[in-house]
């Protein structure tokens, strides 16, 4: 095998199982396409720019030896496509989560989490505010809680029971795909922008750098949902 493609074909081989099962009967995802796809379009132009700016201030880098080397600006293609592929996966997990466990629905301690959460992130952004990674990943993932939480009618459907629920099993995919990308490694991390801090060779920012980007296709995948015509 050719190691140029190696990026690409990891992203293959975790959009596979998610798209074959879309057709299942019971999820029957492949009926929410169109709410899926437009969803997808402005996380992944928000996360273009930031990784165009994180890579041309050497937050990380790309290694060369495992991308087909067809770029826009300074970003692989295949790095673009990370944001249609993974958001994709995840949507796909989060209906399974609402179609399978329908009761789960916010509670005090939902509400109560999400507010702790998300205060804590803020923080930990505005106090690490020196280490580009770490600050960003860290306090626009709380910002975006907290203006759900103190705007949810601009958030209509959001079910943030499961929300919680479907990210806690995204992750299991999520950093196992980012574990192959850090370990080869096809991604280089500047740990001068980062806390140090590895989940296996994954830097601990992934969590919520991916939880952002995941939180705000559900958004706008339920608030897609809620206008469309019945």
């Amino acid at each position: 095998m050719n190691a140029h493609y190696t990026y690409f074909l990891v992203l293959a081989a975790a959009l596979a199982g998610p798209l074959a099962l879309s057709f299942d009967k019971k999820v029957a995802f492949y009926k929410s396409w169109k709410y899926v796809f437009p969803a997808m379009i402005i996380p992944a132009i928000l996360y273009i720019g930031w990784d165009i700016f994180f890579t041309s201030v050497g937050v990380w880098s790309f290694n060369e030896n495992y991308i087909t080397g067809f770029h826009l600006v300074n970003l692989p293609i295949e790095e673009m496509l990370f944001f249609f592929v993974v958001p994709y996966c995840c949507l796909f997990i989060y209906a399974c989560i609402q179609t399978y466990f329908p009761k789960l629905q916010p509670g005090s301690f939902t509400k109560a989490s999400w507010w702790v959460l998300a205060v804590s992130l803020v923080g930990i952004g505005i106090f690490f505010y020196q280490r580009y990674y770490t600050s960003w990943a860290f306090f626009f993932c709380g910002l975006f809680m907290v203006t759900i939480s103190a705007a949810p009618k601009w958030f209509p459907g959001l079910n943030r029971t499961a929300f919680f629920v479907s990210y806690l099993l995204i992750l299991i995919p999520f950093l196992f795909v980012n574990g192959v990308l850090t370990s080869l490694p096809v991604v280089l991390y500047n740990d001068a922008e980062n806390l140090g801090i590895r989940i296996y060779t994954i830097p601990f920012e992934d969590v919520f750098y991916g939880m952002l980007l995941i939180l705000m296709n559900v958004t706008i995948y339920e608030r897609l949902k809620v206008a469309s015509p019945k």
